[in-house]
């Protein structure tokens, strides 16, 4: 007898087995993350065939574990041409279980860190709840750090009291030559916290610190690779805005363009982050702190014609949202960066670089050479430090070239 499923799903027969109360809620769970009825289908029928598997072979169901699934796929192998989304459907199969406490949680074996993973991880400790550093420094200080420990201690005791500034300068000397200049002043940079830290702990007495040598740095040495205004016209002209992607996608876009937002404050923009009475959006930035921005009719508008005719329907706060299954918001910058890269190469745009932050950039020379000055240019982006912002008298090449004087004799 056949079994159907809201209506959509359709078995041949009714599940049997340790999952057969479960596999009904599994279906509805799949449909709530946005998974299109063909893909609910394929992996409902995986997980009631798991099920018949497990049946005769007498597997309980509070004693299925991860291990199970490889070995039904080997079994069935055997029989049938495998799917590519046979795993991912068992693999979420177990997660939904694992929600519903049918089956318990998998028990992984504690890992022995080392001494020198040890150190880091209280020093990332240390970044995070003492000093309340953002998570991106976070992560781009620790590798350097143990990179350095490991360099100097290998898998032994790490006793930092040990360290000299030989230590430190030989170190740096030999990483920063193959560095990119950016990479090597950040490499400088973690070691400075990290010995300003260790002589914090009291685990030295010396000022190491004051040893990790400086990498040269020429002020203002590269101009920011803005896009231009037109091909911003053209980006935005080139978007369907009759589908969900596009409204969401040019809504994005223009929250780069018009307000300069960074990829990873798009991301986590919250639906609470809008105030459309006041006509504001708040923002936090890179140091944690929260600007409020004032919210143009234009970006306003796309953002509410993708909240009504684009967004799928989510339990999520997050304001943009994946298109594809499981529907939820974007894990970090990167996304918003997937989309700048792929609307521009469907453009068939040759941009200044394939990220977001060109818009950034586009912004702030639009601005400055609208007569805009510094200090407002840096309210608008959220800098921190007036110094950030000078960066963007180098772009206005044009207004520079009138105030160029003859060259004496003229043109040879």
């Amino acid at each position: 007898m056949k079994f159907s499923i809201d209506g959509q799903v359709v078995l041949l027969r009714a599940p049997e087995g340790p999952l057969a109360a479960y596999i009904k809620r599994f279906a509805g769970s799949l449909s709530e993350q946005g998974y299109a009825p063909d893909s609910i289908h394929r992996q409902v029928f995986i997980g009631a065939c798991f099920s018949r598997w497990l049946k005769h072979r007498g597997v309980a169901l509070r004693s299925i574990t991860s291990e199970h699934p490889p070995r039904y796929l080997r079994y069935r192998a055997r029989r049938a041409r495998p799917s590519q989304g046979d795993a991912a459907a068992l693999s979420h199969l177990l997660t939904f279980l694992r929600g519903e406490g049918a089956i318990p949680a998998e028990k992984v074996a504690a890992r022995r860190f080392t001494p020198v993973e040890r150190c880091t991880e209280a020093y990332e400790l240390y970044l995070r709840e003492v000093r309340g550093l953002a998570k991106a420094t976070i992560v781009n200080y620790v590798p350097f750090v143990c990179r350095f420990l490991k360099d100097h201690f290998g898998d032994g005791t790490v006793t930092l009291s040990n360290l000299c500034a030989s230590d430190v300068t030989r170190f740096v000397q030999r990483q920063a030559s193959h560095l990119h200049r950016k990479r090597a002043k950040l490499l400088t940079s973690a070691l400075r916290s990290f010995l300003q830290y260790a002589r914090y702990r009291g685990k030295t007495k010396l000022d190491l610190a004051a040893a990790v040598p400086t990498v040269a740095n020429w002020s203002m040495s590269s101009i920011p690779r803005a896009i231009p205004a037109d091909q911003v016209r053209q980006l935005l002209a080139s978007i369907d805005r009759r589908t969900p992607a596009g409204c969401r996608d040019y809504a994005i876009l223009l929250l780069l363009a018009r307000l300069g937002l960074r990829s990873g404050e798009v991301a986590s923009l919250e639906l609470d982050n809008i105030d459309w009475n006041a006509g504001q959006l708040s923002v936090r930035g890179k140091s944690g702190q929260r600007s409020e921005l004032p919210l143009s009719a234009e970006v306003g508008e796309a953002i509410a014609t993708y909240l009504r005719r684009g967004r799928p329907k989510s339990a999520s706060r997050r304001v943009f949202l994946r298109v594809k299954a499981p529907i939820r918001g974007f894990r970090g910058a990167s996304g918003i960066g997937s989309v700048v890269h792929h609307r521009l190469q469907r453009a068939g745009i040759d941009a200044p670089t394939h990220g977001a932050h060109q818009f950034r950039h586009g912004l702030a020379t639009q601005m400055l050479r609208q007569g805009a000055s510094l200090d407002e240019i840096g309210e608008v982006l959220g800098h921190h430090n007036p110094q950030t912002t000078t960066i963007y008298t180098k772009v206005d090449l044009d207004a520079l070239r009138t105030l160029a004087l003859p060259w004496p004799g003229g043109v040879r």
